[in-house]
């Protein structure tokens, strides 16, 4: 027999605390902050802002999604701010790089950090659309319900959308959709 009690609770999970939330999921917001295009430079503070907005609409959370997809939705928004403002504090290049500094021995990627940054440059070129349908299916892992239910799109148009980010994406790292 179910009790009242356990049937709460079955209908109504807890809540779970902004330290919880940030102990399963910084990760992954910290990954999807890097793929919707938040600087190296700049991700720990981003991050830091998407578990400030957490931490002050985590009552207002209903756990109609789950919670992945409502960071989802906070990271989003933290990276969109954050374009809007980055034109403000672009790094200035140097034209002469600095005596001792290595030289690129090869254009192919030689390590993880390579490969990374150039799928950060092919994600660059694609629209925002693009990039954070590309970057919930291909990196994050989520399925189309779920990511129609974020992007409020229907199903049958991301992924005709999808097609194209991904051959966007292939173009970009010099590929072709055969080969790769």
């Amino acid at each position: 027999m179910v009790d009242a009690h356990s049937l709460e609770v079955r209908m109504n999970p807890p809540r779970p605390t902004t330290r919880q939330v940030f102990d399963a999921h910084a990760a992954y917001a910290l990954r999807v902050l890097r793929y919707l295009g938040v600087r190296e430079a700049d991700l720990h503070d981003v991050c830091q802002e998407v578990f400030i907005t957490v931490h002050r609409k985590l009552d207002a959370f209903e756990g109609r999604s789950e919670v992945r997809t409502w960071l989802y939705a906070i990271c989003r928004n933290a990276a969109s701010d954050y374009r809007r403002r980055a034109h403000v504090r672009r790094e200035v290049p140097a034209e002469e790089p600095e005596r001792g500094a290595p030289e690129l021995a090869s254009l192919e990627p030689v390590s993880r950090l390579e490969a990374r940054s150039r799928l950060q440059l092919a994600l660059d070129a694609l629209d925002e659309r693009a990039r954070e349908l590309f970057v919930l299916y291909e990196i994050e892992g989520l399925t189309m319900p779920e990511i129609a239910e974020v992007l409020e799109c229907p199903v049958q148009t991301l992924y005709s959308r999808l097609h194209a980010a991904r051959k966007a994406v292939l173009s970009a790292l010099g590929r072709d959709e055969e080969g790769a």
